[in-house]
């Protein structure tokens, strides 16, 4: 058809040709658009290669049979195909259970013997900072959601203020000009001032076309990297010079039978507004500098820090089902089997991300931010802690896991804890508040380490399903153990431990023999003493001010009896 036309005269040539140009242009320009299908392919290649030789070769021999009962029958063998493989596969969900098999043989998997412990607990949860971050801003803009990253050497939820997406001119024609940046550590994170940092990005996660965070990191991708990569999780957070940039996490596929994501590196943009000369590298090449995995470690601020995509990390975590053999979390078999439990009431789902140490382990791991899973087993009324699984946030080739099962510790997990702290209260109207975001609190308490979960009660306005946050709101930490709740003060973190050794003390000393610890040394003073030993036993300061107190009180006497005189006169 395209040769007819083209041989009709030297004007359709022309067209031809200028059509054919358009078209190449569009599909470089607009390869942002039609990735998503290319990552489609790459994801399920196998399957897409499988299913067209099976479709080709049945076609064919349809085509060439003269029988009709013949042909029936290639039709009934393709459409039992297509169902077996769609049921085995989807429906049975043994594509995802491949997958995540390939994953777990492909990980650096280290267990641990020891509990790192925890250090700087956040206080707040993701949620409850993102509404109160929205609480600070006009109708203009929006808050893009928290993510906790270390800043100057303090871990903080960071986000930006952006252009709102209700209204579309906003996306097109601003910046992004403020970055939130409050302390997680603090009962009272504030939304003004020194927290609220000016710096413009023209690229952003609400910008439309070229200016959008997914457009330009896609655009900056190489032919191959169409195929392999795709941009997830954005954090905002300072480089080594001290400017903000913001770090688009990527998740790279591998794989050829049953491909599946990995830590792919991260994009980095940084800030400046846009020009015309910044408009056409957007639209020809997009937008960032690309930092693969591997050299990471030359760059100070992306280690140890929070750079993996929570995609990435779930399924690594889950794929320690796989531990007990390939056959074990079949549904006759799972004996070792475990699960990410969900809270339906919590909108912040594992990972939490938590600041640990590992000085004090046997592990080979830095200290500092993890992507922290709490896995349990399949069932349903099963709720016993059976690993904790610690994944480094900076993408470290690592997963580190302590094995709570096999230990025979018998610890509650996180799927229980709701039930434990509403049961503690029975006052509170649970309706509308909500116990979320279980995050571990390890600490050296009473002669051994010892795991807590830390939990914050969020209210939610009813029929709303955002939490409304609190600057000050009631946390409970539960011995994982023990299953006892201890209530703590939230302004007051440096007592927490002496707030659980008060009231779990006898229960440790009648179960474990322990001794007594957080004691305070008192002296008991015989009130019979010699004035003269009790001034030499009081420094010469301390005895000169009970001297002047005395003489007050005994002027104060004095003056009270003369009013008491006149009073009477």
């Amino acid at each position: 058809m395209i040769k007819n036309y083209w041989n009709r005269g030297k004007r359709q040539k022309i067209t031809t040709i200028i059509v054919t140009l358009i078209l190449l242009i569009l599909l470089f320009v607009l390869r942002d658009d039609y990735q998503p299908a290319l990552l489609f392919v790459r994801k399920f290649i196998f399957i897409i290669l499988l299913s067209a030789i099976v479709l080709f070769f049945g076609l064919r021999n349809f085509r060439s049979s003269a029988s009709t009962g013949r042909r029936l029958g290639i039709l009934g063998l393709l459409m039992v195909f297509f169902g077996v493989l769609y049921v085995i596969g989807w429906h049975f969900k043994m594509y995802d259970y491949m997958k995540t098999y390939h994953v777990f043989n492909h990980l650096n998997k280290v267990e641990i013997n020891e509990l790192p412990l925890t250090q700087n607990e956040r206080i707040q949860p993701l949620r409850n900072v993102f509404s109160m971050a929205n609480e600070s801003v006009g109708e203009t803009k929006d808050v893009s959601l928290p993510h906790l990253v270390r800043v100057d050497h303090e871990n903080k939820w960071t986000m930006a203020i952006q252009p709102t997406e209700k209204y579309m001119w906003q996306g097109i024609t601003d910046n992004t000009e403020e970055v939130f940046a409050v302390s997680s550590t603090t009962p009272f994170p504030r939304f003004s001032n020194e927290n609220r940092i000016p710096v413009t990005f023209s690229i952003g996660e609400s910008l439309k076309f070229s200016r959008n965070t997914y457009n330009a990191v896609v655009q900056r991708f190489n032919f191959f990297q169409l195929f392999t990569m795709e941009p997830s999780d954005t954090y905002y957070m300072k480089n080594d010079t001290g400017q903000w940039v913001e770090v688009v996490s990527l998740i790279k596929w591998k794989g050829f039978l049953f491909p599946y994501p990995t830590f792919g590196g991260v994009m980095v943009i940084e800030n400046g507004e846009h020009d015309f000369n910044d408009y056409i590298e957007r639209i020809l090449i997009g937008k960032g500098t690309y930092i693969r995995p591997e050299e990471m470690k030359n760059h100070p601020y992306l280690t140890r820090q929070n750079t993996l995509a929570e995609k990435v990390s779930r399924l690594q975590a889950e794929s320690l089902k796989f531990l007990g053999g390939f056959s074990d979390p079949l549904p006759w078999n799972m004996e070792t089997a475990v699960k990410i439990p969900d809270l339906p009431d919590d909108q912040n789902q594992q990972p939490f991300v938590t600041d640990f140490d590992f000085s004090n382990t046997d592990a080979d791991a830095y200290s500092g931010l993890y992507h922290w899973f709490g896995l349990e087993p399949v069932g349903d009324e099963r709720t016993s802690l059976t690993f904790s699984v610690f994944i480094p946030a900076d993408g470290t080739d690592a997963i580190y896991y302590y094995d709570h099962a096999s230990k025979k510790q018998g610890y509650a997990g996180v799927s229980a804890m709701p039930l434990k702290v509403i049961e503690s209260r029975k006052e509170f109207d649970w309706s509308v508040n909500k116990p979320v975001e279980f995050r571990p609190y390890i600490k050296d308490i009473a002669g051994r380490k010892r795991m807590f979960f830390l939990g914050t009660i969020s209210a939610v306005r009813d029929g709303s399903d955002n939490f409304d946050g609190s600057a000050t709101p009631d946390l409970a930490l539960i011995d994982s153990e023990y299953r006892d709740v201890v209530w703590i003060d939230v302004k007051h973190p440096s007592q927490w431990n002496k707030t659980v050794y008060d009231q779990l003390n006898e229960a440790w000393r009648a179960s474990e023999g322990i001794g007594y610890y957080f004691t305070e040394d008192t002296k008991e003073i015989d009130i019979s003493e010699t004035a003269k030993d009790s001034i030499m036993a009081i420094p010469n300061d301390a005895f000169l001010k009970q001297e002047q107190d005395k003489e007050k009180a005994e002027e104060i006497e004095r003056l009270q009896k003369r009013i008491d005189s006149l009073k009477g006169s």
